[in-house]
């Protein structure tokens, strides 16, 4: 794949974690990377930072669950900056939603933002970019994609979307000079992980994360898989039979 000059980047989700860091990470490479939440007050004191570095990241107020202002909102930013050449749908929600004990809410409050949210982050510019021919859209999926988690349906539902969209637009895509890539992280220290009360294996920190993540992203990697140590049996889980799985999914839970 030809090298591509980066110049811009909006990263969603990045008043912390995986999003903060990747903004920050972008920024100190010499990209403009406008970082997106609702938390503004975050968004500027990493914007602070940045500056302090000699970087440039620029707050931007976006809730992608308002997915069409959400889209108008990128389109607008796409004209004012001269175009984005990485689009990096990162914001996303977790929480539990048991089969036993399933809410309606729960399970639309992680569809909007992991499903609706991320696929109108994505699509926001991407004409526009198949009419430039560059530009590169990253999904930040997740290894529970690959299997239904217990006690995480929505969740796990939703990172399947995001990952099969993915491979559906890298397919659509190949020869327009706009690349793709899907990101499957395991467990990353993060305020969306702190929150979990369930064993996280090879729990990884959010800086180790964000260096492989991004020098991924910039080899143009189609996808990328961390840590190894729990990506590779999370692949391997995925070729079990349903007997087998189902029942080392309950002991597990």
């Amino acid at each position: 794949m030809a090298d591509m000059s980066y110049r811009t980047a909006l990263v969603t989700g990045a008043s912390s974690g995986l999003g903060r860091g990747l903004a920050l990470w972008l920024a100190k490479r010499g990209l403009r990377v406008f970082a997106a939440g609702r938390r503004v007050s975050q968004l500027e004191a990493l914007s602070a930072e940045a500056q302090a570095a000699g970087s440039t990241v620029e707050p931007l107020e976006l809730d992608v669950n308002q997915a069409e202002a959400a889209m108008e909102r990128i389109r607008e930013l796409d004209g004012e900056c001269g175009g984005l050449d990485l689009v990096v749908a990162n914001a996303g929600v977790g929480g539990v939603t048991h089969g036993r004990r399933l809410q309606w809410e729960k399970v639309r409050s992680i569809i909007d933002t992991n499903v609706t949210g991320a696929a109108a982050t994505l699509t926001a510019v991407l004409p526009r970019m198949v009419e430039r021919r560059r530009g590169h859209v990253v999904g930040i999926s997740s290894l529970a994609a690959y299997r239904g988690l217990a006690g995480h349906a929505a969740y796990s539902a939703s990172k399947a979307f995001l990952a099969t969209f993915m491979e559906s637009l890298r397919v659509d895509l190949g020869g327009s000079g706009v690349r793709v890539t899907c990101v499957y992280p395991g467990f990353v220290k993060s305020e969306m992980t702190a929150k979990n009360d369930f064993p996280m294996p090879f729990l990884m920190e959010t800086d180790a994360a964000v260096e492989l993540m991004g020098k991924g992203i910039l080899r143009g990697d189609t996808e990328l898989t961390f840590p190894w140590q729990l990506a590779l049996p999370t692949r391997l889980v995925k070729v079990l039979p349903n007997p087998l799985f189902d029942a080392a999914a309950r002991r597990l839970r």
